[in-house]
């Protein structure tokens, strides 16, 4: 080989080593962002993986709502009208948040099987339900009122 095809196939050998290591950390940034939508009933079920990040919703069990007077650490229950798991947060709940309503909360599963929520999101108006949990809901055949929707058939 002379010198300049040398240079050349160095040249080429740096480009593809440089774009696949941008393209390897790219990737891994956006695996460590993922933040997979899961239902209490798939949690329940243990279809979530425990300590990675996740969210979860559904709609904030009547009378569960606990708060610690001594901290702001909340305990509440998340349902999707099929299974309930309990949710810790420790901080200032959004003004909307309160019992009966849908909120998505973004967290990690705990060895003990609760889920510890660093952040809490509540919908905005009355009419507004987060599409992941109107889809658990409509998959556990539920209303956002804990009702039973009404089937339809195809024809």
């Amino acid at each position: 080989m002379t010198p300049k095809r040398k240079k050349r196939m160095a040249f080429v050998i740096s480009i593809v080593l440089g774009v696949s290591l941008a393209v390897g950390l790219s990737l891994y940034g956006l695996n460590q962002n993922i933040n997979l939508f899961f239902s209490p009933t798939q949690i329940a079920n243990g279809e979530a993986p425990q300590d990675q990040r996740m969210r979860a919703g559904g709609m904030v069990v009547e009378g569960s709502v606990k708060r610690d007077k001594q901290s702001l650490l909340v305990e509440f229950g998340l349902t999707d009208y099929q299974e309930t798991i309990s949710v810790q947060y420790s901080g200032i709940l959004p003004d909307l948040f309160r019992e009966g309503q849908g909120i998505v909360a973004q967290g990690v599963m705990n060895p003990d099987g609760i889920f510890v929520a660093s952040e809490v999101l509540a919908k905005h108006d009355e009419n507004y339900m987060p599409p992941e949990v109107q889809e658990a809901l409509d998959a556990a055949g539920k209303t956002a009122d804990g009702s039973t929707a009404a089937v339809q058939s195809g024809g």
